[in-house]
């Protein structure tokens, strides 16, 4: 019994990683992007307005909201149809294909109009393989075992932790290391070329691991998601992910906003990635197993509850004597409260669904989610500081993803898990 256990532990780890290390590029190579931004925008949006070029690049970066619902359905639906292990390759195929497009493409000085059609084109597969990426995901790690599927599956939010990581150092290490007129030859090229190379590992990891006990048990059922049938789990799981994604993107807004509302150094921002994404990574898991031992809502109430009355305290002590000890102790603040809401939330998710609505359902609701919710927290946390005068007002945004977000715990609380 116990070589058995520990035969099924090292099979969980090795299933684990296979899925975090893929999960962790492909969000890399979305967010790498964004950092690099004002590079790509000068490359390959050239315009009169320097202002004008670095729109059209963050416009560009945009764009993969506008796919990801499309890649959530369709790669969901494929991986309840045939599997979670063939979805995930074939994500991964895709992104590749994008991020390869990217790293290789000749600049506009060099074939024109195509370079940025060229961009365009890669960054909706980029945002189609992402859509699908995280439904499948989830669903992969948390059909794994159903005794840690707190525990296995929060690691689809660690891997995000650990993207951040990624890309803030590949864009430190560029800004420390190379001049900027070494960046804009080939320099930023170097980010998107790290994560090809590392992709065969990814790719070979996740030949090797066996499609899950759930999906293989539930292979003969001809339930498909169905948004008739499953609206109340759609509902609820657009309303889980309301408070995690806007404190996401909050976390990322607070160092532009500390730059330009506060005056602090630029180099701030950086710092303040690194820390967030490092506390992602270790805390996320831990959050996730603790669900397992005392059930999946109480730490992201009290997480969600914590935001609602805390969010406008916070930013205004920062904003009472802007400093950057201040700044990190706010990102901590930020840092610990969303992974104690996004631990146990993949497993939670999971459990809304059925088996072969599983995928496409959590994938659909997520980018749905993230789309209207939180792409936009940075253009509301703008708007209202505009609007108010007031630099804590993006704790209004916070404070109203909370109501949401505990009104959909409630409803979560009350759902049983569907069988097979």
């Amino acid at each position: 019994m116990g070589g058995q256990q520990q035969h099924s532990l090292a099979a969980g780890g090795a299933t684990t990683f296979a899925v975090v290390i893929g999960n962790a590029l492909e969000w890399y190579e979305i967010v790498v992007y964004g950092y690099l931004a004002a590079v790509i925008a000068r490359l390959f949006f050239p315009a009169a307005d320097p202002g004008t070029s670095l729109l059209l690049a963050f416009a560009s970066f945009g764009l993969t909201y506008l796919s990801r619902p499309l890649g959530a359905l369709v790669l969901g639906l494929y991986a309840d149809r045939f599997g979670r292990k063939t979805a995930l390759q074939l994500s991964i195929w895709l992104m590749i294909a994008a991020s390869a497009a990217i790293a290789l493409v000749p600049s506009y000085q060099s074939i024109g109009l195509a370079a940025p059609v060229i961009v365009v084109v890669a960054r909706l597969l980029q945002g189609f393989s992402a859509g699908g990426e995280f439904g499948t995901a989830t669903a992969f790690l948390a059909e794994q075992d159903a005794e840690r599927r707190g525990y296995l599956a929060s690691w689809q939010f660690a891997s995000q932790g650990l993207t951040a990581l990624m890309a803030t150092g590949s864009a430190a290490a560029l800004t420390t290391f190379m001049s900027a007129e070494t960046i804009d030859a080939w320099g930023w090229r170097l980010p998107f070329v790290f994560g090809l190379l590392l992709y065969p590992v990814a790719i070979f990891i996740r030949m090797r691991v066996e499609e899950t006990a759930d999906f293989r048990a539930a292979s003969a059922r001809p339930e498909r998601l169905n948004v008739a049938a499953h609206w109340r789990c759609l509902t609820t799981a657009v309303g889980l992910i309301v408070l995690g994604t806007v404190a996401v993107y909050t976390i990322v807004f607070l160092p532009s906003y500390a730059i330009r509302s506060l005056h602090l150094p630029a180099s701030s921002g950086f710092l303040a990635g690194i820390v967030t994404g490092a506390l992602q990574l270790v805390l996320v898991p831990l959050f996730g197993a603790l669900s397992d031992r005392i059930g999946r809502t109480p730490a992201p109430i009290a997480a969600a509850l914590v935001m609602l009355f805390c969010a406008w305290p916070a930013l205004a002590w920062l904003n009472a004597s802007p400093s950057f000890a201040r700044l990190l102790v706010l990102q901590a603040f930020f840092g610990l409260s969303t992974a104690a809401y996004l631990g146990s939330m993949p497993a939670l998710l999971a459990e809304l669904f059925p088996v072969r609505a599983r995928s496409a359902g959590m994938s659909v609701a997520y980018a749905f989610g993230v789309a209207v919710f939180g792409g936009i927290a940075p253009f509301v946390h703008a708007w209202l500081i505009m609007r108010t005068g007031d630099p804590a007002a993006p704790a209004f945004y916070l404070v109203a993803a909370a109501l949401v977000s505990l009104a959909a715990l409630i409803a979560a609380r009350r759902a049983r898990s569907p069988a097979p």
